[in-house]
């Protein structure tokens, strides 16, 4: 048997340096190691003759570590003490291990007693060593047996490490309790508001409600404001509650004449506008939604539309529906002027009407594809005009129900043989329903009513509508790189993959996100949205309109918003998450400062559901930031010195307070959006002036309030208001709505009955 190769001078370096190959100080610790708080082991070479090629690793006799941690320890001791004995296990070849075993230790599961015996027998460090010197293979495999059983008993503690707070997945909520409001769970409107920076609007709110919240301000918690009192302020608290008491009888008249409220439905007028009122809105919405929402083939909606006026009489009742619910979708582009109190009306009318055609449980002659196109219409239009918007996830079960019994959810390849314009109908169809799920499961925060494993059906092909109908045998689409008027939806599907797998993150039974996941996610989105940018700019003059691209830009990239939502909160306290708080703050100004258009413009002054969802995100985004940023630069002295981004976010709280008031000379009873904006404006200015935060935040809320009241009493009337004493707050209001959120005490928890919407 050949002799192991003897080593004819001694190392003096330590077997780290040895390892790196780089220069070693001889220390013991050396100055590398303890720079990388390593253990640092050197060689001994014995002098005596039968132990003359013994190397025996020593380790640092400053930086040694027991082998089992001591329960007091705390977690960077711990984490310390494993990587200690890790690097004291040396290999056959006498070098150190690069890195921890603590992956493997993750994964290991829990020891069985026979692997606890045999962890106990391996405690004493072996002895034992092979003829050639070495340490026996055994004794090391036991060794790290051990290290593998001991770190599966005691995991490595959360954030143990730099960085891992960056690797880890997390809770998306924080708080493990279910949080209903209104009865439903919680939107990510909510969530989004929770913040520090809004302790001071909450305090002025319980100070304001009285009751339960009366003593708010004498809490023993060193975090929450105590200087909502005094004669002036209180002053202002007791007409800010009469203020809500008032505004809360105003929108409760205002809503006594939706037919909503009443039980029958025979009432309702379903009578059209002119001839040439209805034309107009036809092609508004022929020219808006309908390319981005493709429900119907315009041409053959048109003949319809004309053997309607012909002879109104023989129109069935879906064709009927579909045609004034068009109407309906068309006239919120429309300015018209002093008339729109009136067609208003007839709206809320005839979605109400389609609602009730589609709900029928004894008649199955709308399931089909003309009852689903009305369907989609009632969504679409319950949205636009605040009709139910927030309960459209409810009803988009029931859509996508319909939609895949009618076998939508099916290629047509796959189905008995059809004209060329039914397949393709069906196939557009089928993407119009997926996009409005997909867009009610984020404003709802629930999770995706469907997944890509649930449908086979292609996506549409890149035709016109007036190069297809029902004699078309054959036709060869357009590259993608050619604008149609079903470029748009193609657009939207692309990121729909992603969407999706956003919404399952965040809306899972335990839902859990890493930063990795949310940046991967987040890149994809932004490629989608660069793409979809520079395709809108090469066909500027082909029919894409600022409209269409605000609208993409609304419904894609809104999901960055939950999406970091979790890591934008932590920005302050770990600048590694700054670009949660970016991309956060850049969609938010982008939905505040869309490109110009006059027909968005009215539909963010109009719509519910996803359009004032989109709204509210803003509201809490960017009023956090600017109550951030001026406490920031406060505590730095450099307040009067960076302003100009300070003015840039104002400028966008002062825009969101303006279409506050537009949404109320619209019909909107809610006035909570306007008076938390005049708040944080209230209390940046006080800030900025170095005066006392809570009566500017008091006076604000007063002056917005008496705004907003004069507002409701011209549209309900100047009869006179009769006095309710039930409006003060009652711990069954709360219903367990996390605390520190913006809309934590929302006029509802004021005022009960759900008087505001």
């Amino acid at each position: 048997m050949e002799r192991p190769r003897r080593r004819r001078r001694p190392a003096f370096s330590c077997l780290e340096c040895r390892r790196r190959k780089i220069k070693c100080d001889r220390k013991d610790p050396c100055s590398h190691c303890v720079s990388i708080a390593i253990q640092c082991v050197h060689k001994v070479f014995r002098d005596a003759p039968e132990t003359s090629n013994q190397l025996q690793p020593v380790q640092s006799s400053t930086q040694g570590r027991t082998a089992v941690s001591s329960p007091v320890d705390n977690p960077s001791s711990r984490a310390q003490s494993r990587q200690s004995r890790t690097h004291r296990i040396v290999n056959e070849e006498g070098r150190v291990p690069s890195r921890p075993l603590v992956a493997r230790a993750q994964s290991t599961p829990a020891p069985t007693p026979a692997r606890q015996t045999e962890a106990i027998t391996a405690q004493t460090p072996p002895t034992t060593r092979a003829e050639d010197g070495q340490p026996s293979v055994h004794a090391l495999l036991r060794r790290i047996q051990h290290l593998e059983n001991s770190l599966a008993t005691s995991p490595v503690p959360a954030h143990s490490e730099p960085g891992g707070e960056l690797i880890d997945r997390q809770p998306v909520h924080q708080d493990t309790r279910v949080s209903l409001y209104k009865t439903r769970t919680l939107k990510w409107s909510y969530w989004v508001g929770m913040a520090d920076e809004f302790d001071l609007i909450v305090a002025c709110y319980s100070a304001a409600g009285g009751g339960l919240f009366a003593n708010y301000g004498e809490t023993d918690d060193d975090d929450k404001p105590k200087s909502f009192y005094g004669p002036e302020i209180e002053s202002l608290l007791e007409e800010i509650e009469d203020l809500l008491r008032k505004s809360k009888v105003f929108a409760k008249r205002l809503k006594t004449g939706r037919p909503s409220k009443s039980l029958g439905g025979a009432g309702f007028d379903l009578r059209p506008p002119s001839r040439e009122l209805a034309d107009t809105m036809v092609d508004l919405y022929c020219t808006s939604f309908e390319s981005v929402y493709r429900i119907i083939h315009v041409p053959s909606f048109r003949s319809e539309y004309q053997r309607y006026w012909d002879n109104p009489e023989s129109a069935t009742a879906s064709q009927c529906l579909k045609i004034l619910l068009v109407i309906s979708i068309g006239s919120s582009l429309h300015d018209h002027g002093n008339a729109t109190t009136g067609l208003r009306q007839k709206v809320q009318q005839w979605v109400h009407a389609a609602q009730a055609w589609l709900s029928g449980p004894l008649e199955k002659d709308r399931l089909d594809v003309s009852g689903l196109q009305v369907y989609c219409l009632v969504i679409l239009a319950r949205q636009i005009f605040s009709i139910g918007g927030e309960l459209v996830w409810v009803s988009m079960g029931s859509v996508i129900r319909m939609a895949m019994q009618i076998g939508l959810h099916h290629d047509p390849k796959h189905l008995l043989a059809m004209s060329l314009l039914q397949a393709e109908l069906r196939r557009r169809l089928w993407a119009t329903v997926l996009e409005m799920a997909i867009q009610s499961s984020l404003d709802s925060a629930m999770p995706p009513i469907i997944s890509l494993n649930h449908f086979d059906t292609e996506a549409p092909s890149n035709y016109n509508d007036d190069e297809i109908d029902e004699s078309t045998i054959e036709l060869v689409p357009h590259p993608r790189s050619t604008y149609t008027t079903s470029s748009i939806q193609l657009i939207l599907l692309d990121s729909m993959p992603t969407r999706l797998r956003i919404l399952q993150l965040l809306g899972g039974l335990k839902a859990e996100l890493s930063y990795q996941d949310a940046l991967s996610l987040s890149s994809e989105v932004t490629d989608s949205y660069c793409a979809y940018r520079k395709f809108g700019q090469e066909n500027i003059n082909s029919g894409m309109t600022p409209f269409h691209r605000n609208l993409i830009d609304y419904f894609v990239r809104r999901f960055l918003i939950p999406l970091h939502c979790l890591f934008a909160s932590k920005a302050q306290a770990n600048p590694l998450f700054y670009y949660s708080l970016k991309v956060s703050l850049d969609v938010a100004m982008a939905i505040v400062s869309p490109e110009p258009d006059d027909g968005f413009s009215r539909i963010m002054a109009t719509g519910g559901g996803l359009f004032r969802e989109g709204f509210w995100y803003a509201t809490s985004i960017i009023g956090r930031e600017i109550l951030s940023q001026v406490s920031v630069q406060l505590r730095e002295g450099t307040l009067h010195r960076n302003a100009q981004h300070r003015e840039l976010l104002k400028q966008a709280v002062r825009d969101m307070i303006s279409l506050a008031v537009a949404r109320m000379h619209q019909g909107d009873t809610n006035v909570k959006i306007h008076m938390f904006l005049s708040m944080i404006l209230a209390q940046t200015e006080a800030m900025e002036e170095g005066v006392p935060c809570e009566l500017m935040i008091a006076q604000g809320a007063r002056d917005s309030l008496q705004l907003c009241h004069d507002l409701l009493q011209t549209q309900a009337g100047t009869e006179p208001v009769p006095y309710y004493d039930d409006a003060g707050v009652t711990s069954s209001t709360l219903g367990g709505v996390p605390e520190n959120s913006l809309w934590d005490f929302d006029l509802e928890f004021f005022l009960p009955d759900q008087g505001f919407s």
